[in-house]
């Protein structure tokens, strides 16, 4: 499985609000800085995850994005089709004589994406706040 640019940032970008040692809301420039991500493509990434119900959207002057949930409580599985959409198992047909491999291959396929999403579903963003190693450990992450 290959992330998207889309969902790796998303995903980075509620690591770092899951590993804020207090509840007040973020600001995406903030994130974006700390994440090296870019800061106009970090907000088309956030609005999903907004609409997902992933994370708050708090408008003001101490506004920012928040968790919605508590991270324990967030799945990869939520993050990644939140931003890109259902992830699906999928042959491309050849032609029709080749009905017997299609079908076959088109199987495999959606048996294959049934244990991808299985297993992201089973991974919270909780665990990967907390048991990460040497190279996650960004200064950021701290504060």
């Amino acid at each position: 499985m290959k992330l998207t640019r889309a969902s790796s940032y998303a995903l980075h970008a509620v690591a770092f609000m899951a590993a804020q040692k207090h509840d007040r809301p973020v600001a995406s420039h903030n994130i974006a800085q700390a994440r090296v991500i870019p800061a106009r493509f970090l907000l088309k990434v956030l609005k999903p995850l907004v609409s997902a119900r992933i994370l708050l959207s708090i408008k003001g002057p101490n506004g920012g994005y928040r968790l919605a949930r508590p991270a324990s409580e967030i799945s990869l599985l939520d993050i990644v089709e939140a931003v890109d959409g259902p992830i699906r198992g999928q042959a491309p047909l050849l032609e029709e004589n080749n009905g017997p491999l299609n079908n076959k291959l088109e199987v495999i396929c959606k048996q294959s994406a049934d244990q991808v999403r299985e297993h992201l579903k089973k991974v919270r963003m909780s665990e990967l706040v907390t048991s990460r190693g040497k190279k996650g450990n960004h200064k950021a992450d701290r504060d």
